[in-house]
């Protein structure tokens, strides 16, 4: 790394057998039959849920198609937010612009248009065997960051690496907003813009390993530490100048898990996070606990199937986590090329993995976003009922849907109501926004500001109007305001005065508005006290002759001066010999050891050509007063020094000064719905009616409530029957689906799953659909039809879910005992026909305890179909 960036270091198988008897693998653990099996519902997700997640599989992998079902199931993910690549067969590394864009831009954008996706579709979510690179040979960006943002291209190189350089198109217009995301998309993106994350590993085990954890983050508001650790790999540690803020934040709404630490060792357990900046290390497999975040800056953690010496993103989710970062090409060591520790104070406020990682990283297009997106171990989801609708209703004409939504507290109110039909956008039932003319109310040490909302409305114009309004008045608060997105940061302005000594209080009324539906909340009720340590930076430039001196004269709070001075006394010496010089005599003089004086540190020598260097000067007390020792820079007129004359010790003032936040919300703390829903609009059948309930913040935290019902307004029917007809299958066979109208002028019949239509067949009251189980990959798959007649009535099928699975393997010994390999603790049956129409009957069950199961045919020696059946 030099002084502009880090430089690179040049399926299991079923067993034949030939005999009488005929023996299959194991059958699925559990079937579901009749209303529509898409969606799990006893999850809930902030700012996102399986219904926003679009979830990408490589058709020609098996690893991509089970990883990506079971996080459909996990996650409920609706079947049509399913998106198969059927044409890339090129790994999983690197693959060109066009490619990307033919094989996986263009197709998603396809879908996501032609399935009514526009108004859910914000996740992206790559199974695994995907390329992570894009790369037209000069210009490489990750796959993620492109369906982000779009490809960029390279600025004018940095030291003749392209890849060196920072373009203005690459900067990220949702970083810091702290605004939902279809609010705030990035404003450089030239199509539809996602959260992309990519699920993956060196094997499926360990994706599952990460999707597993990330499922058990849901609802734990996790206390672990958080960990910003300086490394003694400076140019790798060039973050650390980030840590105070994040700190400060976290502690302002009362998390004080976020800590900076100094050190090299990475011997840690039970986190909640870290970040570092170390290119070889290595982590506890217990590092982390679910939902957390971890990445370290360098070079080459991006790499993560590459070959490298580097320790790569990977292992961190292999240590625990559930998101992690890193770049896929030489990126120099931008600071916003990588992630800002603030994002442990988006997580804290409750926003989704993705939402909280893409907000602070600035400009992440040479960046790949490894984990699960939707973990939010901090979502205070409400509660929700829906009145007078059970499952099973028939529906007809026009009907009055009234779920009722309760919000987790006060301060989390429910603002919009959306319902989704079959897991497909269809309405929103209600929005309360901030009401006109109400009127948000804050005390500042005893000054009242009201400020009446505007008919500009949202959360953000409303906090940015908020933040005007207090800044006007900031001659007598000694306040000053900073809109972010929903919140209103508060620093006070009086140095000497400590946060607790400055008060806040923060409400609102109904004003000149028919209703109250805007809300004001303070974080706190006084304002905090920084434990940052004041400092400033001196650049120093030009090379030096004999007789040149640098001097510094330190004015210490209490008014006593320390005056240093060093002279270059040879010929040859660099800027950075005699900077260091000088940083020397910091550190060693007695003078200023005191609590008022100060210490030197981080110091910097850029490569001789450029002739430059650096350090750092800290205040030995932490705290704003103490920032006030000055310092007065000086120099022969040979050399520079920058910033010249008096400067306190407050470069980093914002992180100095004590701090308060303010949240501005809409909606309410209960909220009933009374939507008429026209049933003629929809297909008669089965469906899935979701009322979701956003919390009325930028968090937007997702309360939902599902009911089954059947539409009944035609005289239109169909019946679905299946084969296998116990809903069972293993990889190794075919489904087949019988479609059956109850009328004859049918246009056409059209069979969905994973993934789609799965086929159609025109003109016939009658359709037979033969499906392969291979092609839809390991895992549970529903499927349903629709039925349209030559008058465009529709009916929907029951929907019949199969759980898709890997044949065990069965053998038969020749003194004539079946045995099979088992997981112990789970329940397994041997079943025998001699009719496959038939069906099967139990021959026995059993718990297994070892593996592998024994059990013997008997004195019958019975020909037939042997198959064994895993139960739930």
């Amino acid at each position: 790394m030099n002084a502009k960036g880090v430089l690179p270091r040049r399926s299991r198988n079923s067993l034949p057998f030939t005999g009488p008897v005929v023996f299959f693998g194991v059958l699925p653990r559990a079937v579901i039959l009749g209303f529509s099996a898409i969606l799990v519902l006893n999850h809930l997700w902030a700012g996102g849920s399986g219904l926003n997640v679009i979830v990408v599989v490589n058709q020609a992998s098996t690893n991509s198609l089970q990883l990506g079902n079971d996080y459909c199931e996990q996650r409920g993910v609706p079947p049509q937010n399913v998106l198969r690549l059927t044409n890339w067969t090129g790994g999983s590394i690197n693959w060109s612009p066009a490619e990307f864009q033919n094989d996986l831009q263009q197709p998603l954008l396809a879908l996501v248009a032609s399935r009514g996706l526009t108004n859910q579709a914000q996740f992206v979510l790559l199974s695994m065997d995907i390329p992570y690179r894009v790369t037209d040979g000069v210009n490489e960006n990750s796959t993620t960051a492109a369906l982000f943002y779009g490809f960029k291209t390279n600025g004018e190189p940095v030291e003749g690496i392209p890849s060196c350089s920072l373009p203005d198109n690459t900067s990220n217009s949702y970083a810091y907003s702290e605004l939902p995301f279809d609010r705030a998309a990035p404003n450089t993106a030239c199509t539809n813009s996602f959260l992309a994350m990519m699920l993956t590993d060196v094997d499926l085990a360990h994706a599952e390993t990460t999707l597993a954890r990330a499922l058990a983050a849901e609802g734990s508001g996790p206390t672990q530490a958080v960990y910003l650790a300086k490394t003694t790999d400076e140019a790798r540690s060039s973050r650390f100048v980030l840590f105070d803020n994040a700190v400060f934040e976290n502690r302002v709404v009362g998390d004080y898990a976020v800590q900076r630490i100094s050190g090299d060792s990475m011997d840690f357990t039970n986190l909640f996070g870290l970040q570092a900046g170390l290119d070889i290390y290595s982590l506890n497999a217990n590092t982390f606990v679910p939902g957390a975040l971890g990445d370290s800056l360098t070079s080459f953690a991006g790499y993560i199937l590459d070959p490298t010496a580097q320790t790569t993103a990977l292992a961190f989710l292999e240590a625990g986590a559930s998101g992690s970062y890193g770049t896929i090409v030489e990126p120099c060591s931008y600071t916003q090329k990588f992630p800002d520790p603030v994002d442990y104070f988006y997580q804290t406020r409750g926003f989704s993995l993705a939402e909280a990682y893409y907000q602070s990283v600035l400009n992440p297009f040479q960046g790949i976003f490894v984990g699960e997106p939707l973990a939010a171990p901090f979502a205070r989801p409400g509660t929700a009922a829906w009145l007078a609708l059970t499952d099973g209703a028939v529906l007809s004409h026009e009907v009055v849907l009234t779920p009722d939504f309760a919000a987790a507290a006060t301060n989390l109110p429910l603002a919009q109501v959306d319902l989704f039909v079959d897991g497909t956008f269809y309405q929103t039932m209600t929005n309360l926004l901030p009401a006109p003319g109400n009127v948000l109310s804050v005390v500042l040490n005893g000054n009242n500001i009201n400020y009446p909302v505007p008919a500009t409305n949202t959360l953000a114009a409303v906090a940015a109007g908020l933040a005007g309004a207090l800044n006007a008045e900031s001659s007598l608060t000694h306040v000053q305001a900073f809109p972010e997105g929903d919140r209103v940061e508060l620093q006070s302005l009086d140095v000497f005065v400590p946060g607790s000594n400055v008060t806040v209080s923060a409400g609102a009324s109904a004003g000149s508005a028919p209703a109250l539906t805007t809300g004001l909340n303070a974080a706190r009720s006084t304002f905090l006290d920084t434990i940052a340590t004041g400092y400033h930076v001196a650049t120093f430039y030009n090379t030096p002759q004999p007789g040149d001196w640098l001097a510094v004269t330190f004015t210490k709070t209490n008014g006593t001066t320390v005056d240093l001075a060093v002279t270059n006394t040879v010929a040859g010496a660099t800027i950075g010999d005699l900077a260091q010089s000088l940083f020397d005599e910091i550190q060693t003089n007695a003078a200023l050891r005191s609590a008022d004086g100060v210490n030197a540190s981080d110091f910097y020598d850029a490569d001789p050509g450029e002739a430059a260097a650096e350090f750092y000067v800290y205040a030995n007390t932490s705290g704003w007063p103490a920032a006030q020792l000055l310092t007065d820079w000086s120099s022969s007129s040979n050399l520079i020094i920058a910033p010249a004359g008096l400067s306190p010790l407050s470069d980093n003032v914002s992180d100095l000064r004590p701090r308060n936040h303010l949240y501005v919300t809409s909606g309410l703390n209960s909220l009933a719905v009374n939507f008429p829903w026209d049933t003629t609009r929809r297909a008669d059948g089965y469906h899935q009616l979701t009322a979701v309930a956003y919390e009325g913040s930028s968090v937007a935290t997702q309360t939902r409530i599902t009911r089954n019902v059947v539409v009944n307004n035609t005289g239109l029917t169909a019946a679905l029957a299946s084969d296998p007809a116990d809903n069972h299958a293993t990889l190794a066979q075919s489904l087949q689906f019988t479609i059956t109208a109850n009328e004859t002028n049918i246009s056409k019949i059209e069979l969905f799953g994973t993934g789609g239509s799965l086929g159609m067949v025109p003109s016939r009251a009658t359709a037979v659909f033969t499906v392969s189980a291979a092609y839809l990959g390991l895992g549970l798959h529903p499927f349903y039809a629709i039925v349209t007649d030559h008058l465009g009535n529709q009916y929907r099928t029951p929907t019949v879910s199969y759980r898709l699975v890997a044949p065990i393997p069965l053998a038969l010994s020749g003194g004539g005992t079946f045995s099979w390999p088992v997981i112990a603790g789970l329940n397994y049956e041997l079943q025998f026909t001699t009719n496959l129409a038939a069906g099967f009957a139990t021959l026995v069950a059993l718990t297994a305890s070892n593996s592998p199961a024994q059990w013997p045919i008997g004195t019958t020696n019975a020909a037939g179909f042997y198959r064994v059946k895993l139960d739930e």
